[in-house]
């Protein structure tokens, strides 16, 4: 072996290959020089016999039997083989060398044996690829190859020595063909050759093929923007580090993903929907539902594919972006597909497309082709439906449609905010909504708590949740913005954290988003901005939810131009679906098959707060107070209720037709000849609707009042009483709208009666007793009620004969009767006013509304009897009245009676009196001993004990009859005793 050590690949299996034959080979004999001499040994011996060198002669046989020598990478020159034996660098090429030389010089012994000598010539070629191209390889594979490869050069050469040291030539081709141990070597040798050849050729083709994907790769990056596909991967990651997967578990157990999941027909549903609001979880919900997918396609087989792609506004919101984003996605998990790809783009740029790469045809050519040719299953999840422009939308679905349709393999999972637009486009694929669940909210505020506020105290982290639970209300990203608001501002203490939570502000963050999502979905044009701003105004700030015609009826009024008198004239200026789409980020899920439904809301508090903000322009001085842009809405809506009610229509025509009239007195059932209709039993938790659930119905648009009638009507008087600066109402036209006898009054007070559009009326009110004045009295605010009995002409047609005692009359039946000093009574309207009927009435309803007494200044209301003291003796109606307020133990009147009486004499002797009792009976009695009786038969017993403590009982029974008297007496003393045992 030769001495010099090398450290090539070639050289450590050699030496490696002569290690493993240990003793059964002389490493003597592999020297440089004693090949040579052996070489020399047999071209002498051929000499001798034949006159040839056996080289040559083994060529020549070889090229006779058509081995194509010179085609192979042989390890000497054939021309000069004696000189090609010399001491080399390594010994193992020495051997090589040597090898290759007295193989040919053997293969004229037989034909057969010259065959397998050119097939071994020919392997042994291959020795020299072992680097594969040139790198330095690190494959095991081929060093073992290598060693075997050369185990059988040594022992082939060890052989040829073993028979030309110790025979003559003439001997020699006839003891390889007995002796049959070469020829046994080269086939081993052979298959051993062959191995290697094959495992560098992988290891070739491997080297190859990185390469040529590194060219692929190289292209593909700079025909697609790979960028989008690494912001997927980081938007995922982020939505999985604030998830709780405990809020998401409810979308595995609906029927409709349960569905999706297992079918396996293609003529089933292949496309899924989740739907929820702005905020409301659905990227989160998203990234659970693939990572879910993911996990459930590990244990099949066929395993599934599973892609996603989130759609985020203003940065991945278009639609080749999402095409190329999969095409990637699929390359990197089939990377065979890449030479495919690169084939059909330059297909496309030979067809004239410049740039397939942007091109969404070229781009959904490409995927359809990857998509039809894989037999398992694909699943793509695809969030944010609604942030793609319309065009991009259409293309999407229709693509899914087309790529859809016959084949079961293909399954896409959508998400998107609810629309009418995007709800048709999906048409029959089914939905799961993601709507407002307190326990989620209190999963999912827990887990962002944690997440950011775990260094607060327990009773600290406890109170955020707790009321950030109660005001969450499904929305998951205004949640997210409160605690990291907290978290900013580095607040710790329970007190400042607690106050925080009472007077949460609107965060920055969201601000900005509503604020985007604005200008978006206006498209930053003015007049959808108007639209916009001006229905959120009213959602902000109605009584109830309104029905999408509602709405987009009084935004249409509202920015109406003066000549809009009549409703016919609104209905052509109404557009449902522009309002709609303007507004829909900011408001709940709505069913936008039924136009009719109450049930467009503000989608969270938060819009509210971003309204009110977006009312005062940034860099504006003396900003208004949040309650005063609260009451400019209140009034904006209440205007357009006002303008509406006062089309021409409304005073044109009845609400009710007489058979609608006619139907009122009747039962209120829908089939009044069913017996087996069971009528709704009224409950302390029974609602209106449900109560009205079963009664006969009608709609006021029939009769043409148009669809904002009905809210307008019955609510108009409650925007009213927010309304504290006269300056922001059209006083006239609440005048005009309240004109007595006028048939506009009449329709609204009755749908007013009727909220639920039920003929049976909820509650009295009785158009013919009301006017401006008696309106305002009753439902304005105690500023705006003072305003209208100082400016209001009350002489006019617009208002009742005595307007000033009929609205003291209905705030004493009905309202705030602390207002009545509010009202301008003259000496006149004092006695017309302040009778016996009108102090019974006040009676009364203190009595009924003891419960309520906290809220109701009643002072007011019994101290009139000091303006009326004259008439009171004048006549002879204090008796009636002492009498009046004992029976309902109303101890305010009877106390100032009783004062009064003993300042007043002539009050006193009309209480004390004594007249008759009974017009049949001759028995004497006064006030003070019917009160005392009235007081009993109530149990008022504060009143007896009252009366009986300010005037006694033995000077002031009846003393005509003394077993009247004696009766009377036990029967007083034994009910003051009853009725002071507890």
């Amino acid at each position: 072996m030769d001495d010099a050590v090398t450290s090539d690949l070639w050289s450590a299996a050699y030496r490696e290959a002569v290690e493993s034959l240990g003793e059964d080979i002389d490493v003597a004999i592999l020297k440089a020089k004693c090949i040579e001499q052996l070489f020399h040994q047999l071209e002498e011996i051929n000499t001798e016999v034949t006159q040839r060198s056996a080289f040559l002669t083994g060529v020549e046989y070889l090229q006779r039997i058509k081995v194509p020598l010179e085609r192979f990478k042989l390890a000497l020159d054939l021309a000069t083989p004696l000189t090609d034996i010399q001491p080399v660098s390594a010994a193992v090429f020495g051997v090589v060398k040597g090898v290759t030389a007295i193989a040919i010089s053997f293969a004229a012994a037989d034909v057969e044996f010259a065959k397998k000598i050119g097939e071994m010539l020919e392997q042994m070629s291959y020795i020299d690829e072992c680097d594969t191209l040139g790198q330095k390889s690190e494959n095991k594979n081929i060093h073992k190859a290598l060693v075997s490869v050369y185990q059988k050069i040594l022992e082939f050469y060890k052989a040829a020595y073993d028979i030309l040291t110790t025979r003559r030539a003439k001997l020699v081709l006839k003891i390889i063909l007995e002796n049959n141990t070469l020829p046994v070597i080269v086939q081993d040798f052979i298959t051993r050759a062959t191995n290697l050849r094959n495992l560098v050729h992988t290891a070739t083709l491997e080297v190859v093929q990185d390469m040529q994907d590194m060219l692929y790769d190289q292209r593909i990056a700079a025909w697609l923007s790979c960028e989008d596909g690494l912001v997927q991967s980081e938007h995922h990651e982020s939505l999985q580090a604030g998830r709780a997967n405990e809020a998401c578990e409810f979308l595995l157990k609906h029927a409709h993903f349960i569905n999706w999941y297992c079918d396996t027909d293609a003529t089933g549903f292949q496309k899924l929907m989740i739907v929820g609001e702005m905020g409301s979880g659905k990227s989160v919900s998203m990234s659970f539902l693939i990572d879910e997918l993911v996990k459930k396609s590990r244990f099949q087989l066929p395993q599934a594919k599973v892609y996603y792609y989130y759609c985020q506004s203003g940065k991945t919101d278009n639609y080749t972006s999402l095409l190329s984003t999969w095409i990637l996605q699929l390359l990197e998990d089939f990377p065979a597909k890449k030479k495919a790809f690169v084939e059909l783009y330059n297909q496309a740029r030979a067809h004239g497309d410049r740039n397939p790469g942007k091109n969404k045809n070229s781009l959904e050519r490409i995927l359809k082709s990857f998509l039809r040719d894989h037999d398992r299953s694909i699943l793509i999840a695809i969030d944010g439906l609604d942030e793609f422009d319309r065009r991009s939308r259409e293309q999407l679905v229709e693509f899914l449609n087309t790529s859809l349709q016959g084949t079961s393999k293909l399954k896409a999972i959508l998400s998107a905010r609810s629309g009418d637009e995007i709800l048709e486009l999906l048409g029959e694929t089914p939905k799961i909504y993601i709507s407002f669940h307190a326990g989620r909210d209190g999963i999912i505020v827990e887990k962002i708590v944690n997440d950011n506020l775990n260094h607060l105290s327990p009773d600290v982290k406890m109170l955020v949740i707790s009321k950030l639970s109660e005001l969450a209300n499904g929305s998951a990203i205004w949640t997210n913005m409160v605690v990291q608001l907290i978290k900013r501002r580095q607040m710790g203490a329970f007190s400042p954290v607690k106050h925080f939570l009472e007077n949460i502000p609107l965060p920055e963050q969201l601000n900005s988003l509503y604020s985007n999502l604005t200008t978006r979905y206006t498209s930053n044009e003015p007049e959808n901005k108007e639209i916009a701003l001006t229905g959120l105004k009213f959602l902000s700030a109605v009584r109830r939810p309104l029905s999408i015609l509602e709405l987009s009826w009084a935004v249409a009024l509202a920015l109406a131009g003066d000549g809009v008198t009549r409703i016919e004239s609104l209905t052509d200026l109404v557009d449902h679906h522009r309002v709609m789409s303007l507004i829909r980020p900011f408001i709940s899920h709505i069913d936008f098959r039924d136009l009719k439904k109450r049930q467009v809301r503000l989608l969270h508090l938060s819009v509210k707060e971003f309204i009110m903000k977006s009312l005062v322009s940034p860099g504006t001085p003396n900003k208004p107070a949040s309650e005063f842009c609260t009451e400019i809405v209140e009034a904006e809506l209440l205007n357009t209720c006002v303008r509406y009610l006062l089309l021409d229509e409304t005073d044109q025509r009845r609400l009710f037709s007489d058979e609608q009239l006619a139907i009122e007195a009747l039962p209120q059932e829908v089939d009044l000849f069913n017996d087996d209709i069971k009528s709704n039993n009224y409950t302390t938790s029974c609602t209106w609707d449900e109560w009205e659930k079963t009664m006969i119905r009608y709609d006021p648009t029939e009769r043409g009042f148009g669809e904002f009638f009905v809210y307008a009507s019955c609510y108009w008087v409650e925007h009213l009483s927010m309304i504290t600066r006269p300056s922001l109402l059209e006083l006239a036209s609440i005048e005009k709208l309240c004109q007595p006898g006028s048939t506009r009054i009449h329709n609204w007070i009755e749908q007013n009666r009727r909220p639920g559009c039920v003929i049976l009326p909820r509650f009295e009110f009785d158009p013919s007793l009301y006017d401006a004045l008696g309106i305002a009295a009753l439902f304005g605010s105690p500023e705006m009620f003072r305003h209208v009995v100082k400016s209001w002409d009350f002489s006019n047609e617009n208002f009742l004969p005595e307007s000033n005692m009929r609205a003291a009359d209905q705030l004493i039946r009905w309202g705030d009767i602390s207002r009545l000093r509010m009202l301008p009574l003259d000496e006149r309207a004092k006695h017309q006013l302040l009778n016996l009927d009108f102090f019974q009435l006040a009676i009364n309803q203190w009595y009924r509304r003891k419960a309520d007494l906290r809220c109701q200044n009643w002072d007011a209301v019994f101290d009139l009897i000091d303006d009326i003291l004259d008439a009171i003796i004048q006549e002879k109606w204090a008796k009636e009245l002492l009498c009046a307020a004992a029976a309902k133990g109303c101890m305010p009147m009877i106390r100032r009676l009783v004062s009064r009486a003993r300042i007043n004499k002539e009050l006193e002797r009309e209480l004390l009196h004594e007249d008759f009792r009974y017009s049949y009976e001759a028995v004497y009695t006064n006030a003070v001993h019917q009160s005392i009786e009235e007081a009993m038969k109530g149990d008022h017993i504060e009143v007896v004990e009252y009366l009986l403590d300010q005037y006694g009982t033995e000077a002031h029974l009846p003393t005509s009859n003394s077993c009247e008297k004696d009766a009377l007496r036990l029967d007083v003393e034994k009910c003051g005793s009853d009725m002071r045992k507890p």
